[in-house]
């Protein structure tokens, strides 16, 4: 295996260097492999002409464009490390990671480098560049005459290649740091589970500070030879204009579930598409199967997160179970434990660790934590719940942090959430546990009713009755018209459970 990851990348610049690897569709512009490699060259010159060296951090929060994927590459080929930040963070999240990583150089929206630059100061940032989403800025400019030439450095397989921050949902963010390995490791499993070729056309409309948009859907693309169509944000009208030149589609739940609500969706749409994915957030049984009745396509989903990566997905060929993210990639392990890291049997509902080439080594600068979140035999504790089944398939229940102990007994909200999901009316749910005098945690509904939908919440009490164990049940179920979501469509639990603290606390005596 070769140790740096560019060097993969770099032959298929080579053999396919006049095809199209990116159409901009928002611009009308297109790239070819050798247009993005000359970019990412004159980008890495200049990390060298600011004396960036080998392991430096750039910190990059910038809107989606081709330029930004072009500095990712320059990042691989200069043997620095890529730091992606969501462009919705505000100046205390910025702050924070710019302290903790400490990077040598600091990339930003030209329209945020007023109240950024005292941040990028105060942190001792040496460089600060800007890039905008019609890739203007500072970076563009000073590279733009630079010699498009720049032989990649020699790096280690275990070199740092990237980083990405954790949500932090349940605290500060964490820095996760990617190695050359990990990445060329999952890259080259993608692409052969996958099946993709130089004949692919992927449809791109996902954000790339994110593993999903980032290094899923464009390592498949820059391995392959395959092409995108590059869209510079999710817009349901442009999807569907594009989808019949396109054969691959990634997407998170929500895009699937916004393309079923235009009438014009549906099999001529999707005529010339092998295979849609689905990740970054649970994908509902309902929504699998509306979708495959509506166009015959069974979405393929996998499971993976900022730290290894993806890590399990239902077979291209073969059984796509809903509700399911599949079985292990080829060199990596799943295995499901109790609260003492004692194996369990198929079926039982444990906490999810893993093992491969693509998992991380640990947080960065974190010693303590990475000795509590890894075994002493090098599993890695991923904080999901989760069962195996007797074929290997892994089906997830839920969040460690997101179990609820109503009078002493478990319930897992997703068992909860598909019987509510099922429901005539029900849009999507969400089942939080909320403090309660009594029980400890009462199981709680919050739920969204399709539009026009007339929805009681005894009713939906009693219909969950009929099928869950009664400590399962829902003691209230709250009606709101949408949940609180982060950028990559993943329900924000904590929210609801903030919002609603003090509902049973107010609530008169039964």
């Amino acid at each position: 295996m070769e140790e740096s990851f560019f060097a993969p990348i770099a032959r298929t610049i080579e053999r396919f260097a006049d095809k199209t690897v990116l159409e901009d569709v928002d611009r009308g512009t297109a790239l070819s492999y050798a247009d993005l490699d000359r970019m990412s060259a004159r980008f890495a010159r200049l990390t060298a002409e600011l004396v960036l060296a080998r392991g430096d951090r750039v910190a990059v929060q910038v809107s989606k464009s081709p330029e930004a994927l072009a500095l990712y590459l320059a990042c691989l080929r200069a043997g620095l490390v890529f730091l992606p930040m969501n462009p919705a963070y505000r100046t205390g999240e910025v702050a924070y990671m710019l302290r903790d990583a400490e990077p040598a150089l600091f990339v930003c929206d030209p329209a945020r480098v007023g109240e950024l630059s005292a941040i990028a100061a105060g942190a001792r940032i040496r460089h600060l560049l800007t890039l905008d989403g019609e890739g203007g800025g500072s970076l563009v400019e000073r590279a733009r005459d630079l010699p498009a030439e720049f032989p990649p450095v020699a790096v280690a397989a275990e070199d740092y290649a990237a980083m990405l921050y954790t949500s932090g949902t349940t605290g500060r963010p964490k820095g996760a740091p990617l190695t050359h390995g990990n990445l060329a490791s999952n890259a080259r499993v993608l692409v052969e589970s996958w099946g993709f070729t130089a004949e692919d056309v992927l449809l791109h409309a996902l954000p790339i500070y994110h593993a999903h948009g980032l290094f899923v859907a464009c390592h498949c693309v820059l391995l392959s030879g395959a092409s995108m169509l590059w869209l510079a944000k999710f817009d349901r009208r442009r999807v569907i204009e594009l989808l019949p030149r396109a054969t691959v589609m990634m997407g998170v739940p929500t895009f699937y579930v916004r393309l079923l609500e235009d009438p014009e969706f549906g099999p001529e749409t999707c005529r010339n598409v092998r295979l849609f994915v689905s990740g970054s957030a649970p994908l509902s049984p309902e929504a699998w199967k509306a979708f495959r009745e509506r166009t015959g396509h069974e979405i393929l989903e996998r499971y993976g997160m900022s730290e290894i990566l993806m890590h399990t997905s239902n077979p291209l060929v073969g059984e796509r179970r809903p509700g399911s993210v599949g079985l292990p990639f080829p060199g990596s392990e799943v295995r499901i434990v109790d609260d003492a890291d004692r194996p369990l049997g198929p079926g039982e509902v444990g906490h999810v660790q893993v093992r491969g080439p693509n998992v991380f080594r640990g947080y960065w600068r974190m010693p303590e934590r990475n000795r509590e979140e890894f075994t002493a035999d090098g599993w890695f504790r991923t904080g999901d719940m989760g069962r195996l089944e007797a074929d290997g398939y892994l089906t997830l229940v839920g969040r460690a942090k997101d179990l609820i102990i109503t009078g002493g007994l478990n319930v897992y909200p997703k068992e909860v959430e598909d019987v509510l999901d099922a429901l005539p009316g029900v849009a999507e749910s969400a089942v939080v546990g909320l403090p309660h005098p009594d029980f400890g945690e009462a199981v709680t509904a919050v739920v969204v009713p399709e539009p026009g939908a007339d929805l009681e919440e005894d009713a939906v009490i009693a219909a969950v009755r009929e099928v869950l164990a009664g400590f399962k049940v829902p003691k209230r179920v709250l009606f709101v018209e949408a949940l609180p979501r982060n950028s990559m469509g993943k329900v924000q639990k904590r929210d609801l459970r903030e919002r609603f603290a003090d509902l049973y606390r107010r609530r008169e005596p039964a």
